[in-house]
């Protein structure tokens, strides 16, 4: 959907293009603008919604500006971010004025959604609402897997099959009443005690909102999520990029619809590992003093020998790839986590 993101002055992102596929895992240091790529495309969202401002008015020179390009069929639109700082972007143009397929765009780039899940807010208890859409925070969980089971049962059974089948120490989902009208999680042991869902592991918590994500009857067109293997062992890793997967390659999983665009972000060499067949869907941010930059891991000439040497986790946390933290002459070299 989204084909390109140039950046000008805006944070570290000096001067900088990253081409987007279906799916991004951007990866490199603390600071390096990996989640100023992800508050773009939610500025992008926001502004796309309101009135639309004319060309001068985003023009001042030297100032920030975000670009976006996009694909088939709404290549012949650019939308331009104007910020009044480095951090704060008001006004959105896009060129050429009055083109004819911006409403349409408009309509899809009200589905870009973008997440930071948080284990707590996971765990609440949520207000009964007719809603898939799970929350920034992933706050209304309980509600949204009390409404697929309700009006998506298919999908529904799907996601907790997936659940069993990755945690065979569970036997079932179950959502009971919270007074009022509020619905609360729980998870039973397959021996039958019932877990509440804050006495869960963060790494379930997580897992369970990943999945109501990758099983929304209703994704959206964009979908950010940073950190998205935190407090995940790494053997469940590739069931999480799998589930990923299933939103950004329908097709691969037999679901006809559209794929929705992934732009994900990790600091895990485990995760990286996992993209060794897919290297075209890392992106490394580099940082040098302020400014940062993007570029493809497979824009790098020696990519084939490097994969024929070691896993890209291991290459990444060495630094032969780039991406790693700017450290002095003397710093100690420390050990993988």
């Amino acid at each position: 959907m989204i084909a390109s993101i140039a950046f000008r002055n805006f944070k570290a992102l000096r001067n900088t293009r990253l081409a987007l596929t279906p799916f991004n895992l951007v990866i490199g240091p603390n600071g390096s603008g990996k989640t100023s790529l992800i508050e773009a495309l939610t500025m992008l969202r926001t502004l796309s919604q309101l009135p639309l401002g004319e060309a001068d008015a985003v023009r001042v020179a030297g100032g920030p500006e975000i670009d976006f390009g996009f694909a088939p069929p709404f290549e012949g639109v650019v939308a331009r971010l104007g910020c009044v700082s480095e951090t704060v972007c008001n006004l959105l143009v896009v060129e050429p004025p009055d083109h004819a397929d911006w409403p349409a765009l408009r309509t899809q780039l009200r589905e870009i959604r973008s997440y930071v899940l948080d284990h707590e807010a996971l765990a609440e208890p949520a207000a009964r609402a007719a809603t898939t859409t799970l929350a920034p925070d992933g706050g209304n969980l309980a509600a949204v897997l009390h409404t697929l089971r309700e009006r998506a049962p298919a999908e529904y059974a799907a996601l907790t099959a997936e659940l069993l089948r990755m945690m065979p120490e569970f036997g079932g989902v179950e959502l009971v009443p919270d007074g009022g009208d509020r619905i609360a999680l729980a998870l039973r042991l397959a021996e039958g005690t019932l877990i509440p869902a804050h006495e869960l592991s963060q790494g379930i918590l997580y897992l369970l909102g990943v999945l109501a994500l990758a099983f929304d009857p209703a994704p959206p067109r964009v979908l950010c999520i940073e950190e998205v293997d935190r407090g995940i062992h790494p053997r469940r890793l590739r069931e999480f990029r799998d589930a990923l997967y299933r939103l950004s390659h329908p097709q691969a999983f037999g679901l006809k619809r559209a794929p929705v665009q992934i732009v994900t972000t990790s600091h895990s060499p485990y995760f990286i590992d996992l993209f060794r067949e897919h290297p075209e869907e890392v992106v490394i941010t580099e940082k040098h003093g302020r400014a940062a930059t993007f570029a493809r891991l497979t824009d790098r000439p020696d990519l084939p020998e490097l994969l024929q040497e070691g896993s890209l986790g291991d290459m990444w946390f060495s630094g032969i790839l780039g991406g790693v933290p700017e450290e002095g002459p003397d710093a100690a070299e420390l050990p993988r986590e």
